[in-house]
């Protein structure tokens, strides 16, 4: 059956930022096409570990500042030790710091950079060294239309996305004959804790929803489709695309 390509039972994902936002739909969204789950964030969330156990599933938060290099390089062997292996991997945590270029400082660049961009390459590094082992393994990385674009304000971000992109299509050349997928969901503008300002500002929301095709902000649920398809087998011929879930925003 054709509905079997999209199974992920008895995987083991691992989601950063799983527990609010695209992160925590994305993680709902895995739950309940089958795999465990393992959330990677700062601090726990109890609902959110409520909701993914109510699939049935087994789920661990592990506790990472991902702005923190000797962390990160510790997630995915402690998340082994536990878990038994890492199938598929989530790189969704994202960081934002708003200002003009002229004005932009090291600091909020460095920060920005570090979790945006170097932690999904440190993540990916090691998920890989597991995933070589067993043949096979997704890696899924969130970047955003402005990996195609280049924003306002958002200097850092922007370019922090732009290069995910690009370490996609790397990976993908890399991995992809060793039975590694490593492809990017590209949304827009969504309505999380990182876009909170602009939806709240009257003028800029409705300029962004004028501007959608669709009509209307996106849903963190909108993106959960899309990562059950990339970390499913429906994904097996799919290497370093970049899959905007967008409301049509780049074809305006």
């Amino acid at each position: 059956m054709i509905f079997d390509k999209f199974c992920i039972d008895n995987k083991v994902a691992v989601v950063t930022g799983g527990t609010k936002g695209i992160g925590k739909a994305i993680a709902l969204a895995l739950a309940e096409a089958g795999a465990d789950i393992a959330v990677v964030s700062r601090t726990p969330n109890a609902e959110a570990e409520k909701e993914i156990k109510s699939f049935g599933k087994r789920y661990m938060h592990h506790c990472a500042d991902l702005t923190k290099r000797d962390q990160t390089k510790n997630v995915i062997s402690a998340i082994v030790e536990k878990m038994g292996k890492v199938d598929i991997l989530v790189n969704n945590s994202g960081l934002i710091r708003r200002s003009s270029a002229i004005e932009y400082s090291e600091s909020d660049w460095d920060e920005t950079l570090e979790i945006d961009l170097s932690a999904a390459f440190i993540l990916s590094q090691e998920a890989a060294r597991s995933m070589l082992k067993e043949g096979s393994g997704k890696i899924i990385n969130i970047a955003s239309v402005l990996a195609f674009q280049g924003g306002i304000n958002v200097t850092a971000y922007t370019t922090a996305k732009h290069g995910i992109v690009g370490l996609t299509r790397a990976l993908a050349n890399d991995w992809a004959s060793k039975g590694i997928n490593v492809n990017t969901i590209a949304p827009s503008y969504f309505v999380t804790e990182l876009t909170e300002a602009l939806y709240n500002d009257p003028m800029r929301s409705k300029s962004i929803t004028d501007r959608t095709p669709v009509g209307r902000w996106g849903q963190p649920e909108d993106i959960g489709c899309a990562a059950v398809f990339l970390a499913s087998s429906a994904s097996d011929f799919i290497h370093g695309v970049v899959l905007p879930v967008d409301g049509g925003w780049l074809a305006w």
